[in-house]
């Protein structure tokens, strides 16, 4: 029987679904209607406006496709790598998904294991359940050290100094508001031990994020932001809880 291949869905589908249909209306009328219009000067520039943003909104959205299908499993590579795995570590995956980065740190492991953690939102991904996680992981051989958690890290009640590493990418900037992004901060530090690592990518809220950690006592560094790679463009920062 032909393995099944692990599918990681489509970040943000709502937001490409909107951006490919207005380009597509922009750009229809920017190229059909418009100059039918005969009615001055400002109608030829409203005319080209609409053309190239509608053109801009469907590259973004190719982008982002793009960036789903193949950017992301590079970048997680590159997360990953961040951190020098034994294999006896106990990782959480906050923001898990489909098991992108839950999957791939198992990978790293022998008698470790990865808690993937989410509360599910198919606003933010494609086919964001449980089952899709537990598929990919089954697929990739690692679902026996894969647990999976329906939980909202702003409120967990996980234990204190439980994670010797935690990682999650485009999920921080997904809680509403700026005192609960904080807040899941403070509890992303609360639940990893002291001298672990947390590897964190958004394309937003970093600096935010860097100086509630930063405040809180722990060392952060900015490792990069991909303008060429990612798609919006990622900016990784990573954490070490004093000991």
């Amino acid at each position: 029987m032909a393995k099944i291949k692990a599918k990681y869905g489509i970040d943000a589908p709502g937001v490409i679904r909107n951006l490919i249909i207005i380009g597509v209306v922009l750009y229809v009328l920017g190229i059909f209607v418009l100059p039918r219009i005969n009615a001055g000067s400002w109608l030829t520039t409203l005319n080209w406006t609409m053309l190239y943003t509608g053109i801009f909104m469907i590259i973004e959205a190719l982008l982002m496709i793009w960036y789903s299908k193949y950017g992301k499993l590079r970048h997680r590579d590159r997360m990953l790598a961040l951190y020098s795995f034994t294999g006896h570590e106990k990782v959480l995956d906050v923001g898990a998904g489909r098991g992108l980065l839950a999957i791939g740190a198992a990978k790293h492991l022998t008698d470790g294991q990865v808690t993937a953690l989410d509360i599910w939102r198919t606003q933010d991904l494609s086919d964001n359940t449980k089952g899709a996680l537990l598929a990919n992981a089954r697929s990739e051989g690692v679902e026996e050290r894969i647990d999976v958690l329906s939980d909202d890290i702003c409120t967990t009640n996980l234990a204190d100094d439980s994670f010797d590493v935690i990682l999650s990418n485009l999920c921080l900037h997904n809680i509403p508001k700026a005192e609960l992004r904080a807040q899941a901060c403070h509890q992303i530090l609360r639940i990893l031990k002291p001298g672990g690592t947390a590897v964190i990518s958004d394309f937003k809220h970093t600096a935010t994020y860097s100086k509630v950690f930063h405040e809180a006592g722990a060392g952060v560094s900015k490792v990069g932001t991909y303008l060429f790679s990612t798609f919006p463009a990622l900016t990784v920062i990573k954490i070490t809880k004093p000991i």
